[in-house]
């Protein structure tokens, strides 16, 4: 079957061929009627449109924008912070009718070859390193972009979240309920994919805006209710549960005196430490109290159900697609609160303080 050209599509549908290529490049420039009948033309003989690379060639623009992750293909479309940030771009990609493409990371530190070479109309970065250079890969490109979780970038939109006041905001809660020895589990603070236990040396290494944002706001919290560093321990974790396991393996090994609230920088690791927990006798929240980030829908599913910083996860989707496609350069701060459900409770000590301030005192013979 002989494969159908423009020129065939303008016979059918009684136009000239410069009215069907305006109809698949430059469709506002034709009234809907006319439209609708090249777009029925088309349909009906098999016709998609002009080749893509030579739309980019008379255009100037593919209908495409990219998605740079620090991370690997698998990680963000399997977690539910990615799926979440994801939708969020699909909606105004949807809404717009411009397509969506995701480089990974890792194809960068292979070959470079992904944001190098991409046929796209721009990037939105997500949580890219102050110094990575896919930052400077994307300016070298000349095209507009923004980022997200990566903290003000000079020259670009931005969209975060103010994760300082929110990780404090989660501490004092749990400083308010009595608890003073605490475990932190962090995310990544660069991307060397290291764990461990964080000292004040690694701290000072940070990279990634969102570790140390949220430490420091931690760190506020525990200053205010004078809770002793040497109370707190730091362990950094990859994202996914085998790393929380061998966290919490530390936090609580015999012999340490373990912490009686944990604040994870994740719902990921939160919903993770409940279950490494468990698997040690351990009980959320009667033993363990655990406050998550992010209120991805299985926080509240969860058993308990989990207290959480709640942050706009898909709204950062659709704020950063929306700037972008608006060449918008401005820095946007969403919204946090949190959610307090059943994963919290007063320590152990404010537990009994406030039981036997209800029990009568007893009787003492005379």
């Amino acid at each position: 079957m002989k494969k159908a050209r423009l020129k065939d599509v303008a016979v059918l549908a009684g136009v000239s061929q410069g009215t069907v290529s305006n109809v698949f490049n430059r469709p506002e420039l034709v009234r809907e009627e006319l439209r609708e009948r090249v777009l029925a033309a088309a349909k009906k003989i098999g016709f998609r449109g002009p080749a893509p690379a030579g739309r980019v060639l008379r255009s100037g623009r593919s209908n495409l924008i990219a998605l740079v992750v620090d991370a690997s293909l698998h990680y963000i479309l399997n977690d539910p912070f990615g799926q979440k940030l994801l939708s969020g771009i699909a909606e105004v990609c949807d809404a717009e009718h411009i397509g969506l493409t995701i480089v990974s990371a890792d194809a960068e530190r292979r070959d470079g070859w992904s944001i190098e070479s991409a046929i796209v109309d721009g990037f939105i970065l997500f949580c890219i390193t102050e110094d990575n250079t896919l930052v400077e890969l994307a300016r070298r490109r000349g095209l507009p972009f923004v980022a997200v979780d990566s903290g003000e970038v000079p020259g670009a939109g931005a969209v975060d979240v103010d994760d300082r006041t929110a990780a404090a905001e989660a501490a004092r809660h749990l400083t308010g309920l009595g608890h003073r020895r605490i475990g932190i589990l962090s995310l990544e603070m660069d991307d060397k994919e290291r764990t461990g236990l964080v000292d004040e040396a690694r701290f000072a290494t940070i990279s990634y805006t969102t570790p140390r944002s949220r430490l420091l706001g931690y760190r506020d919290a525990f200053a205010e209710a004078d809770v002793d560093p040497a109370d707190v321990v730091v362990y950094e974790c990859l994202n996914d549960a085998p790393s929380v396991e061998e966290a919490i393996r530390v936090m609580f090994a015999p012999g340490r005196e373990h912490p009686t609230a944990l604040l994870a920088m994740s719902d990921t690791m939160a919903l993770a430490a409940c279950g490494a927990l468990a698997r040690m006798g351990l009980s959320v929240p009667h033993d363990v109290s655990i406050v998550g980030f992010d209120d991805v829908p299985e926080a509240e599913r969860a058993s308990p159900p989990l207290t959480t910083i709640r942050q706009p996860v898909e709204e950062k989707g659709r704020v950063a697609a929306r700037m972008l496609l608006a060449g918008e350069r401005e820095h946007r701060v969403l919204p946090t609160s949190l959610v307090v459900r059943a994963s919290t409770i007063p320590a152990p000590s404010e537990k009994r303080s406030a039981r036997a301030a209800r029990e009568p005192a007893p009787v003492q013979d005379l």
